[in-house]
């Protein structure tokens, strides 16, 4: 017990410590959706209305994908190639068309009863088994060090950006790549939930003009605070105000909403 409170104590510290210097400009007009864990907060607005969003980075809640699905009569194509985040996307697809018999776990790995899936169509959620990245290659895909955790990692921050470390290999894609296959020629909301390829991510999106109104994004190096991480946030909320962004909510751990003006 006294171990995880200093633990707790120390990841406080670290949090202030190394805190980007990011302003925010929060909007009235929000909307979250979601559990308590996989849930994101959005600007409401009537363009989301039976539109296609890239929702990027599944784990195992998708919690946010299938109420935004229900809620604006839309697509989402989720990003996942995490072997993990393919099974738990085939439980979803079996149960299509039927209500939750169960509320949300606490915590990232959500039963699929958990999902109200009887105002959503086969059809409204797509897997695509990618890795978004800044390459059309075939990459290595390091694993977290907790076994218990699902979510793996180009850049590997979660092991001190080593390249030896336990991984799978997968293919990647590019966002251009990704738009071309779903013949998709703007989108209204993205949500990038990478750990840690944002950054590189986001840079090749303003580089190729690749401009969603909304982006949703983690970045996951905020939960391992340093220099670096810091340093990367910072220049990245930087290039995404350049580029016409505004930053209009945090929640206060690592997850932001920029909009387009």
């Amino acid at each position: 017990m006294l171990a995880r409170i200093r633990s707790r104590i120390f990841d406080r510290l670290a949090r202030r410590k190394y805190a980007p210097a990011i302003e925010v400009h929060r909007t009235t007009d929000l909307l979250r959706l979601g559990s308590s864990y996989g849930g994101w907060t959005f600007e409401l607005s009537r363009d989301l209305c039976h539109t296609t969003i890239l929702s990027c980075g599944l784990g195992e809640d998708a919690s946010f994908d299938v109420e935004f699905a229900a809620r604006f009569d839309a697509k989402v194509i989720i990003v996942d190639p995490t072997p993990r985040a393919l099974v738990h996307f085939e439980e979803i697809q079996k149960r299509i068309g039927q209500p939750a018999t169960q509320s949300y776990v606490k915590g990232g790995k959500q039963p699929a009863t958990s999902y109200d899936l009887s105002g959503v169509a086969k059809a409204a959620l797509i897997l695509e088994p990618s890795a978004l990245w800044v390459d059309n290659t075939r990459l290595k895909f390091y694993a977290p060090p907790n076994p218990e955790h699902v979510s793996h990692s180009i850049i590997n921050f979660q092991n001190n950006y080593a390249q030896n470390t336990p991984h799978i290999e997968v293919l990647a894609a590019t966002p251009e790549a990704l738009l071309d296959k779903y013949g998709l020629k703007a989108i209204q909301l993205m949500k990038l939930d990478i750990e840690g390829a944002e950054v590189d991510v986001i840079n090749h999106m303003l580089e190729k003009s690749i401009l969603p109104r909304q982006l949703l994004v983690e970045f996951d190096e905020m939960n391992c605070p340093s220099d670096q991480s810091k340093r990367n946030v910072e220049i990245t909320d930087r290039l995404l105000r350049l580029a016409g962004y505004g930053c209009c909510y945090f929640d206060g751990l690592a997850n932001f909403l920029y909009v387009l003006h």
